[in-house]
């Protein structure tokens, strides 16, 4: 057909040009809005400027065809053939590519917002300055494309093949990426905040400067992955393969490592402040001048760990062996207002192969107390604010309370590195002083603190929660408000597979002194989680981990089931 031909029908209304051959026609700037070129043979063609909006050109040959700036907006290009056409700044908003042919195509600075290009070929494609926006690429083709400074935003690239692609300065907010191939690829300085990366393989991928805070990497593969001074803020990493990666400089500022394996992994001058790493495998890795503030290392593998230099102000440090770390000093505090670690430990010299794992069974943060009978909680809040006194910088906080066999262990932590038995000693120095003092004043206390029957039956705030009607005694109510309290800091800080158990142990208590615990039960263990909950993220996924890996004893105990109405709660509003 010639092209004045289809022009001149086209104007007289006709739409149907199925099947047609027009190889090499120039229709540069022509109006074909809602044509029917279906399997046309469009080789070579020049369609430049040329109105296509909503046209069907399913299966057609766009060879080597020149469509730079042409509508193609809500076109159907279904399984076309387009490799090698040029498509620069083209308009293909809403557009219909599945399975379509790109290979070698250029589309720099073109619009593809929408657009489906599920499982199309387009390897070494040139998207450069692209639109891509919600674009649909599932099991895509993208082997060394370029999609350099591409707006991904919100894409969807599950299982799409990225190796070797340049996604440099690339924005993928919130795009799917999960069990995506980016092997060798480069998305230096490119912006992947809250995307889904689960379980892609990003071996040998380079992410120098790029931003996936709130990303999720769970189960990804980043084996010898290149993230120095990549910014990882809340960033999980669970379960993630980062086999001798490249973290120097990175922001791990409260990132999910738990059960990473990091074995050989060069993080020197990482910034690991509240991290979490429990199981966490950091065999050989390098931690030189790291900064571990109020990391949690829980059954933590450190086997030839390199640590020297390393910030472990209040560091959080559970079943973790020191004796095999490489380290000559560390520093134990941290000035906020320069930035930099202080307190260097040891003074003068430095540490003995062995000796920090050494000092630290004998330099803890946690402090154990062993009570041969139940405790006296107003006394024991008493003593530890006379120790506190003794050492103006020290702080206690009540880590958990459990029954061991006939005793009664208090767990506490402290803000820093003390010599837990001597501080334990000091305690129990102090504790039947105070306690007798107190029997013999506590009129005159509860006065001056102003508690009375009434003030407290009146405080209905979560953190204080009413005296329960049976209680009766003004000794029972002083017991109930200060487990309350207990129950709700252990709620704030613990994990739950650490307060289940330690709430439970508090409310079995109060079960024995005669007090009823069902407000607890009914309001305040599931407000205090939702509340949470909401505000932190990381804290969301480990409710639903443990909600998917608790044992069956905890997931039904008294605790166990108020901790599943929160999670229930929290689905709700997620759904809504």
């Amino acid at each position: 057909m010639q092209v004045h031909d289809l022009i001149e029908q086209y104007q007289k209304g006709e739409r149907e040009f199925a099947h047609v051959d027009l190889s090499g026609a120039n229709l540069s700037g022509v109006n074909l809005r809602e044509v029917n070129l279906s399997g046309a043979n469009l080789t070579g063609v020049n369609l430049s400027w040329a109105f296509l909006s909503h046209a069907n050109l399913a299966g057609a040959c766009l060879r080597q065809a020149d469509l730079r700036s042409a509508s193609l907006n809500s076109a159907d290009l279904n399984q076309a053939n387009l490799s090698g056409a040029n498509l620069s700044k083209a308009d293909l908003r809403l557009a219909q590519l599945q399975n379509a042919d790109l290979n070698w195509a250029s589309l720099e600075d073109a619009d593809l917002s929408g657009a489906n290009l599920n499982a199309a070929k387009l390897d070494q494609a040139n998207f450069e300055r692209a639109k891509l926006g919600n674009v649909q690429m599932t099991n895509a083709e993208l082997m060394e494309a370029n999609l350099k400074r591409t707006n991904l935003t919100n894409a969807n690239l599950e299982g799409a093949n990225l190796r070797e692609a340049h996604l440099d300065e690339a924005n993928l907010r919130e795009a799917c990426l999960v069990r995506t191939n980016l092997i060798e690829a480069n998305l230096s300085g490119a912006y992947l905040r809250q995307s889904n990366l689960t379980e892609a393989d990003l071996h040998r991928v380079t992410l120098i400067g790029a931003d996936l805070s709130e990303a999720n990497l769970s189960g990804a593969d980043l084996s010898r992955a290149n993230l120095s001074s990549a910014y990882l803020l809340k960033t999980s990493f669970h379960k993630a393969h980062l086999l001798r990666a490249n973290l120097q400089d990175s922001f791990l500022l409260r990132a999910d490592l738990n059960q990473a394996n990091l074995r050989g992994a060069d993080l020197r001058r990482a910034d690991l402040s509240g991290a979490y790493l429990s199981d966490t495998n950091l065999i050989e890795a390098d931690l030189s001048d790291a900064f571990l503030l109020e990391s949690h290392l829980i059954r933590t593998n450190l086997t030839g760990t390199k640590m020297t230099g390393c910030c472990i102000y209040h560091w959080h440090l559970e079943d973790v062996d020191l004796s095999q770390v490489i380290c000559q000093y560390v520093y134990t505090q941290f000035n906020y207002t320069s930035k930099t670690p202080t307190n260097r430990y040891p003074q003068g010299r430095n540490l003995e192969p062995g000796e920090l794992g050494q000092q630290y069974r004998e330099n803890s943060s946690v402090v154990e107390l062993y009570f041969t009978e139940e405790p006296s909680w107003d006394a024991v809040v008493f003593t530890l604010a006379q120790v506190e006194l003794e050492s103006p910088e020290l702080k206690l906080t009540l880590k958990s309370y459990e029954q061991v066999e006939d005793n009664f262990l208090i767990k506490l932590v402290a803000n820093r590195l003390v010599n837990s038995k001597i501080l334990a000693r000091r305690v129990f120095q102090l504790y039947p002083e105070i306690q007798q003092r107190l029997q013999m004043r506590r009129g005159d206390v509860l006065h001056l603190l102003g508690i009375t029957t009434r003030s407290i039956a009146n405080n209905r705030e979560i953190e204080s929660e009413p005296p329960p009607a049976n209680s009766g005694s003004t000794r029972q109510e002083r017991v109930y408000q200060e487990v309350v309290r207990q129950i709700h800091h252990i709620l704030i800080s613990q994990a739950p597979e650490q307060f289940v158990g330690s709430v439970q142990n508090l409310l079995n208590y109060l079960t024995r002194e005669g007090i009823s615990t069902e407000e607890i039960q009914k309001k305040m263990i599931g407000q205090v989680i939702v509340r949470r909950a909401r505000k932190d993220p990381t804290f969301r996924e480990h409710l639903v981990r443990w909600e998917t890996s608790a044992p069956e004893a905890a997931r039904v105990s008294m605790v166990g089931r108020a901790v599943r109405l929160a999670i229930a709660l929290l689905w709700s509003e997620s759904r809504q």
